[in-house]
């Protein structure tokens, strides 16, 4: 399945719109849906119900508690999001994202997509995990998107376009679960040494740090390169 993106639907809140995103998604040949956190459990009839002869899509849907664990085998995350974000991201609308889909898959390389729940869409700590961000020029007096419309219009967009498999394979870029880990790995050392200071400071801070681990395209080395890195600084601290 990872010759299309994964669709990711974090904390979806109706069945019906899983549903509907999933016939979405079977409409353009997209069958990989991960599920975080659906607010009323898994699986889900009404899901099923309104999904009607796209239940495949569902009946393979990964289930995880966390953004950070659903795309985990991602190397390069999209968010989909209506609004600006005071992050330093590149922002693609969907025709151009989709296309840097397809010439990343070509290459063997595995990409997910972000999509918030219905009330509010993603929220920050969702947005900073991700590499790019995507916006659709839409209406300022009504800019929100059901989520299956948002599926749909990325799906078309991916749809548009076949996968180019002539382009020379891409360097081995870290997955996504990879640089969570080493943001983790760095967060836990940077908290010890008391550095997230003053405390009501931290959480913006941390938010800070884990959108510049996520917007860096970092290998697998430079992973371990980054990890030994910290271990021998805090070796060579006595710690």
């Amino acid at each position: 399945m990872h010759d299309t993106p994964s669709m990711i639907l974090v904390r979806p809140q109706m069945g019906e719109n899983i549903g509907a995103a999933a016939r979405a998604m079977a409409n353009f040949g997209l069958r990989d849906m991960a599920l975080v956190s659906p607010r009323d459990g898994w699986p889900n009839p009404r899901a099923t119900a309104m999904a009607s002869g796209a239940t495949p899509v569902l009946d393979r849907a990964r289930v995880s508690d966390t953004v950070a664990a659903a795309a985990a085998a991602c190397d390069f995350v999209f968010a989909t999001t209506a609004r600006p974000r005071d992050m330093v991201k590149p922002v693609y609308d969907p025709e151009a994202a989709m296309a840097e889909a397809r010439a990343m898959i070509g290459q063997g390389r595995r990409v997910g997509i972000l999509f918030g729940p219905e009330r509010a869409g993603l929220e920050n700590d969702d947005v900073a995990q991700a590499n790019a961000v995507v916006t659709v020029p839409v209406s300022p007096d009504f800019p929100s998107l059901n989520l299956a419309q948002c599926v749909l219009l990325m799906g078309y967009e991916w749809r548009r376009g076949a996968v180019d498999r002539t382009l020379p394979p891409a360097p081995q870029v870290a997955p996504s679960g990879e640089v969570d880990r080493l943001a983790t790995h760095w967060e836990e050392r940077l908290e010890a040494s008391g550095f997230f200071f003053p405390p009501e400071k931290a959480p913006h801070m941390k938010r800070s740090f884990r959108n510049f681990w996520s917007r860096m395209p970092m290998t697998r080395a430079d992973v371990q390169l980054l990890h030994g890195a910290l271990r021998q600084l805090v070796r060579g601290r006595g710690g």
